[in-house]
């Protein structure tokens, strides 16, 4: 049920994605040690270096809060229709950028984190790690920090 809470959270958000442009919203929420959900979505910009993604919305989010220990993370998406409604493609991962930021988090907590990428109607789902998808990932180790 919990990893159901956390998909239903990412597609919620989703659903509100500011994505004029490439017309792909993705919604992702962070679960916490504390068992609080924080949730994010992608909001892209004409300037499309300055977008932000919904990995990274969800993560600043719970920093916002004071609540870093990130232990699971559910990242769902797809392409609008023409009523604003998401068409399931496949599964949605991070980009290489949330990648990082997400080692950095499961760092920051001191262990990995689970990962659930999820297609717009939830039908596909891809259980994983951050490790498993950043592997030899940098991080404070690599700067003499921990």
């Amino acid at each position: 049920m919990d990893d159901l809470d956390l998909l239903a959270a990412a597609r919620a958000a989703a659903a509100n994605a500011y994505a004029p442009y490439s017309g792909f919203a993705v919604g992702a929420a962070v679960r916490t040690r504390s068992g609080r959900i924080h949730t994010g979505t992608n909001m892209e910009n004409a300037s499309y270096g300055l977008s932000l993604c919904a990995e990274a919305a969800a993560l600043a989010c719970a920093v916002a809060e004071g609540d870093f220990q990130v232990v699971a993370i559910a990242v769902v998406g797809g392409r609008r229709d023409t009523s604003g409604g998401l068409i399931a493609g496949g599964p949605v991962t991070p980009c290489g950028r949330c990648r990082q930021l997400l080692k950095e988090a499961a760092d920051a907590a001191g262990g990995d984190i689970r990962v659930l990428a999820a297609n717009a109607d939830l039908t596909e789902v891809l259980e994983t790690t951050v490790s498993a998808l950043l592997p030899h990932g940098f991080g404070p180790k690599d700067l003499g920090l921990g």
